[in-house]
């Protein structure tokens, strides 16, 4: 495995006490930086900061993403902690089970929309001054290929990450000019705990669609988002980058 060098970044991973925020936090503290874990989880939170205070430097915050508030207390925390956040990953998400448009209840459709969408606009809305100020920064949202596509039995999961595509498009126009580099990830499935709250037949499904046919691996998805995360990324922004194992078309 090649070592990125993020020598003396500081990472924030939202979602990052699990699946793969936890698998780009290993790769991010081998390759030389200081990462700080986002998650509500605080338990599997405080327990994934112990292990991977093995590797490096590294923080943990328990944060709601859908609030504002605890969102800019997390940040404030960050820097407070670490001195600057020089790459933020807006890692977090769930898939709010899977159902007919017609079957899904309001309330569930909302929660997947503020979890998905409406919390990597607060974080970068909180996050873009500190890298402004700093004069860098490297944004990274982990989309998905459904966002694209359109899965079927998960249209608020797909509505919510092809929300985040557009967000990570207008972002990237918007900071271009700045040395700050917004980009998206669409992977396909990986088999993470998320799959728990998936149907059998929703993840047979997925499956089925990717020509490689396997899932994902999370330490796959991790050499990506870290390589965008690099200053090796200098003249990628605005840009969504595949990880479907040759299901994307487009």
């Amino acid at each position: 495995m090649n070592r990125i060098d993020l020598e003396r970044r500081v990472v924030v991973i939202t979602g990052g006490a699990r699946g793969i925020g936890y698998a780009v936090a290993q790769r991010a503290l081998r390759s030389g930086a200081a990462v700080s874990l986002w998650d509500i989880d605080a338990d599997r939170l405080a327990k994934s900061e112990r292990e991977l205070a093995e590797l490096g430097d590294v923080s943990a915050v328990a944060v709601e993403l859908t609030d504002e508030q605890s969102v800019t207390d997390a940040t404030s925390k960050t820097v407070a902690r670490h001195h600057a956040i020089d790459v933020l990953i807006n890692c977090a998400g769930i898939t709010g089970g899977n159902g007919k448009t017609w079957e899904l209840a309001p309330d569930v459709w909302r929660r997947v929309i503020d979890v998905n969408l409406i919390g990597p606009f607060l974080t970068c809305r909180a996050v873009v001054p500190q890298m402004l100020k700093q004069g860098y920064g490297r944004i990274v949202n982990i989309a998905s290929v459904a966002g694209k596509e359109g899965n079927p039995n998960a249209s608020h999961y797909s509505a919510s990450k092809a929300g985040l595509i557009g967000l990570t498009k207008s972002l990237g126009k918007e900071l271009a000019t700045s040395n700050i580099l917004v980009n998206a990830v669409t992977p396909a499935a990986a088999k993470t705990e998320i799959f728990d709250s998936m149907a059998q037949e929703h993840i047979d499904y997925m499956l089925s669609k990717i020509p490689m046919n396997r899932f994902l691996l999370p330490d796959e998805a991790a050499s990506l988002i870290l390589w965008l995360s690099s200053e090796d990324c200098a003249f990628s922004t605005g840009a969504v980058f595949d990880l479907s194992g040759g299901r994307a078309t487009y």
